[in-house]
């Protein structure tokens, strides 16, 4: 009779259920119906009220804890469970063992708001939504949003607790803070409806959160019931704002968060909201016209458990209005309750069916009407894909902000003039963000243990960045500056000898401490203490990428929400990954082995190995070691003897300057840069023929040779064991040659007889080019280079004669000499010719890392310009970069190597023809093609122990490394 007497007004009820407004319905609204129609039909009255409950566990704990969650599903049907922390793979299992036990499928839910890493180890957290509101661009947030649907997806979860709408006004908010995407009504529904939108199209259900609003309260409602005393006008215009925004967007749930709000609740003072009619029924339901589903937050915190007797506090909620019921502290006693009312007439059926029937059509939304268990195989890898890493990378490249740059600081530019010093701030560590500020310049970090230590430390710098590093396990964790910490910012930065930068790796409330700004120059907030977060600062403070964010929440009174300063990038190489690019790790990784097998093959005892594309490092390894007899292995900042790639990252570039400057000309002739070969058979090879190696010229003479001995030993007419007055030029350790000698080889190459007319690799116009131009300056090309290109570029691995700045261990062995200078050739320059010009040869002499060869290659992709510093004209580098005579089957540029014009060469043949590069004898290469703004640096040592060894050359292994990078271009 019950039945019979409701029915119309039930019917009423089920219908407008689906009407247009209810985010539950899907677009199959009548198979939808019939299937929520027949689960219905086919429960008692006690598996209905069962559907109520939603239950907590946790794949920590044992077999026991399982069961009895098995039991509560087979004997009491319970129509969900939320997991709490564990691990993803045991989290999987027992959600397939539930459902394998459940007569109706259970709604899986989990708090993921960050990503699955909420809740569970070995899977990926993804920005908090503090970091999330400095975004200026939502489609970012959407992304993220879809990740972890997508993840929860995977992983079998139906119901993702997040969105957080909680507008975070209150910087004492213990349980919110960085859980907010700030204190903007505006920005929090902006982001809060991209984040839904993502979450939803990778089909979880979102979950709107803590209504009515948890930002403005000081009080954890895990402990106790917070108040929320604002007024009613101003809980419309801000707290409920963002909840307005998502409902009227298709927000598929709410959860209803234990407040106590007065201004809503006026009946019965101290009623938590999950428990308030006038805040679920008549606020939620009825004047903000929500229609789907109502969940509370978990009844057993304290802010609610305390309120009324076990079973009792999950019966006034569920009278209040909710759907579902979050952990109740005693399911059997709540369920009791429950049909206790139902009998009594307290629960109506009408009631009763709205609830179940949403329940039911939210679990159709969510797949569960086509079950399917969770694929346990491969789980882990799918839930921790590079993808995540590369969006993690570009929402924070997105959220840095720049709050101050007094001076226009920021970027660092003129690296020639700074003299830069790290100070560690925090308890956690700053390792990544110093790592990758010594990318850019050198930077030495400070340690002191008071002021005055600081401050004689510091004296002999003129810029001091400050890293400020807070825990980034959980946004909980504390954000605040030590008192000393706040003692010695203010007087670090009132030093007048120096500049200041502060960078802030914890929420911006931090800044709320400090007493006053006025002699911080630079300050730039990154949000979070992460690995990435540290880079892309590191990156913004020296100008690789810009600055766009905006403070998601007031940070200071000088520093209001919305605060932010936009900084344009200033062209210098940043460092990310291959999806960053649209290339593929898991391709790329044939690098990995091809290099290995030339490491097998006894090619070479070690190699660095580096691409760039669209301006970031994608891939910088190191393989081997400097010997095969070395323990250490081969690391980054190991420097390689670069050998004939001195011509292009040397004396070409002060060539192309003297270019533009008038000083020089590709028609000019060596008689006239050289006024001693006027009666040569050089006197009329042009410089551009010379370049394009297509000038007849010798391709090299062995100048040493003459100065042996008959035993093949250094002849003591030519050679001192220590410096003496006429013996000053260093070939190797206690070797010292003549400094007449120079003149004896610009005489042999006057007497040189030209070649036949064809294409010929040749060293020796070089050797012309180096006297041009040290004449024409007066000073060596070394120091010309360094402080035109090397030092304004941040160079700091580069050099001439490594063994003046470096020491020895840090250098690269190139041979085993046996046959000129008798002994282990290590700091000293490979090539004889070279080494006979103490070290400096325009064609060779130079020795450097991949890191520092990519920024000079990305200089000339970037036509001239790096650090936003121009140093050539890009027509001059068009001009330098042209095949002049691939008619004459010459296929060199004027400097550069070109691409093979058969089928044959320098390049893997996958390369466009703008592309340029050259190789070098002792295994180096590298080579850029601006149509795919492709930077590519191979060093090796293959000549040790011994130049005979041939096999990189025979092998082709630079250029099938250099096929297996363009085979990993995936869009």
């Amino acid at each position: 009779m019950r039945i019979n007497y409701y029915f119309p007004l039930f019917l009423f009820v089920f219908l407008n259920a689906f009407g247009q407004h209810n985010p539950l319905i899907t677009r199959d609204t009548l198979a939808q119906k019939a299937w929520v129609d027949t689960q219905y039909n086919n429960m008692t009255l006690e598996e209905r009220i069962g559907q109520l409950f939603m239950v907590s566990t946790t794949s920590k704990k044992g077999s026991s804890s399982e069961e009895k969650i098995k039991e509560l599903i087979k004997q009491h049907h319970i129509g969900g469970v939320v997991f709490l922390p564990g691990g993803p793979g045991r989290q999987a299992k027992m959600t397939n063992d539930f459902q394998s036990v459940s007569k109706t499928p259970l709604l899986i839910a989990l708090d993921a708001e960050w990503g699955l890493a909420m809740r569970l180890d070995s899977t990926y957290a993804f920005p908090w939504n503090m970091t999330l509101g400095a975004i200026k661009d939502s489609c970012i947030v959407e992304k993220i949003g879809y990740q972890i649907g997508k993840q929860a997806k995977r992983l079998g979860v139906h119901i993702n607790f997040a969105p957080d709408l909680d507008v975070n006004n209150n910087p004492q908010n213990p349980i919110i803070g960085n859980r907010s995407f700030g204190e903007d009504p505006k920005n929090v529904a902006n982001k809060g409806i991209a984040f839904m939108d993502g979450m939803e199209r990778a089909g979880v259900l979102s979950c709107g959160k803590h209504f009515p609003g948890h930002g403005d309260t000081a009080t954890d409602s895990h402990k106790s019931l917070p108040i929320i005393a604002s007024t009613r006008q101003r809980l419309d215009s801000i707290e409920l704002y963002p909840f307005k925004s998502l409902i009227n967007n298709g927000l598929s749930s709410v959860m209803v968060a234990h407040l106590d709000v007065p201004q809503v609740e006026f009946l019965r003072k101290g009623l938590p909201s999950t428990l308030s009619d006038q805040v679920v029924t008549e606020l939620l339901k009825h004047e903000m016209g929500f229609e789907g589903l109502v969940i509370t937050d978990a009844l057993n915190m304290k802010a609610v458990s305390e309120f009324a007797p076990e079973g009792e506090v999950e019966l006034n909620a569920f009278l209040a209005g909710n759907d579902m019921l979050l952990m109740p502290e005693n399911v059997l006693q709540a369920k009791e309750k429950l049909m206790e009312a139902y009998n009594r007439g307290i629960v109506t059926e009408v009631r009763l069916a709205a609830s179940v029937k949403k329940i039911l059509m939210a679990k159709y939304k969510a797949g569960l009407h086509d079950y399917k268990p969770v694929e346990l195989e491969h789980l882990y890898e799918d839930l921790n894909t590079v993808d995540n890493d590369a969006l993690y990378e570009e929402a924070m490249e997105n959220a840095i902000t720049v709050v101050k740059n007094n001076f226009s600081l920021l970027p660092i530019k003129k690296l020639e003039n700074k003299k830069i010093a790290y100070v560690h701030f925090g308890d956690a560590s700053g390792l990544p963000f110093l790592q990758t500020l010594k990318q850019y310049s050198e930077v030495t970090a400070i340690q002191a243990k008071d002021l005055s230590g600081y401050r004689k430390e510091l004296a002999r710098f003129n810029l001091v960045i400050i890293g400020f590093h807070k825990d980034n396990s959980s946004p909980w964790k504390g954000y605040k500056f030590s008192e000393n910490e706040l003692f010695w910012l203010q007087e670090i930065s009132r030093m007048r000898t120096s500049n200041t930068i502060l960078a802030v790796f914890a929420k911006p409330y931090a800044l709320l401490d400090i007493p006053n700004f006025d002699t911080i120059d630079g300050l730039v907030v990154g949000y979070q203490n992460s690995k990435i977060s540290q880079e892309n600062v590191a990156e913004v403070i020296f100008g690789a990428i810009g600055a766009k964010g905006k403070l998601p929440v007031s940070a200071h009174s000088d520093f209001p929400v919305n605060t932010g300063i936009e900084l344009k990038p200033l062209q210098r190489l940043g460092y990310s990954i291959p999806e960053r690019v649209g290339m593929s790790s898991g391709k790329l990784a044939a690098v990995d082995s091809l290099v290995k097998a030339g490491l097998d093959s006894l090619m070479y005892p070690g190699a660095q190995v580096l691409i760039a594309k669209k301006g970031k490092v994608v891939y910088h390894k190191n393989f081997g070691k400097p010997t095969y007899n070395s323990e250490n292995e081969i690391g980054q900042t190991h420097i390689y003897d670069l050998a004939s790639l001195t011509k292009i990252l040397s004396t070409l570039p002060l060539i192309m300057k003297m270019e533009e400057e008038g000083k020089i000309a590709l028609n000019n002739t060596f008689k006239e840069l050289v006024p001693e070969y006027e009666e040569t058979e050089l006197k009329d090879v042009t410089v551009l023929k010379a370049l394009s190696h297509y000038g007849r010229l010798p391709a090299w003479i062995a100048f040493y040779i003459k100065t042996l001995t008959k035993n093949r030993t250094p002849s003591p007419d030519f050679y001192r064991n220590q410096p003496t007055e006429g013996f000053s030029y260093k070939v190797a350790d206690n070797l010292y040659l003549t400094d007449a000698y120079k003149d004896s080889i610009y005489n042999r190459i006057g007497r040189q007889e030209l070649k036949s007319n064809r294409y010929r690799y040749s060293d020796v116009a070089y050797y012309v080019f180096k006297k041009y131009i040290e004449e024409t300056y007066g000073e060596s090309i070394d120091k010309l280079v360094n402080d035109f290109l090397y030092v304004p570029m941040g160079l700091q691995r580069t050099s001439f004669n490594p063994l003046d700045k470096f020491e020895k261990e840090e250098i690269v062995p190139t041979e085993e000499d046996n046959y000129y200078r008798h002994q282990t050739i290590q700091g000293y320059v490979h090539d004889m010719g070279a080494a006979m010009q103490g070290g400096v040869g325009g064609h060779a002499g130079l020795f450097s890392n991949a890191n520092d060869v990519a920024k000079i290659m990305q200089m000339y992709l970037q036509g001239g310009v790096y650090g936003g510093v121009r140093f050539l004209n890009e027509r001059t580098i068009k001009k330098f970069n042209t095949c002049y005579f691939c008619h004459k089957d010459v296929r060199r540029g004027v400097g550069f190597d070109k691409p093979q014009l058969k089928e044959k060469g320098p390049t893997c043949g996958c390369v466009s023809r703008k592309s340029f590069g050259h190789s070098g004898f002792t295994g180096t290469y590298t080579w850029a093609d601006p149509d795919e703004e492709l930077v590519y640096v191979f060093l090796s040592n293959r000549t040790y122990p011994s130049a005979s060894n041939t096999l990189l050359v025979k092998s082709g292994l630079r250029t099938r490394i250099q096929k297996a990078i363009y085979d990993s271009i995936i869009n």
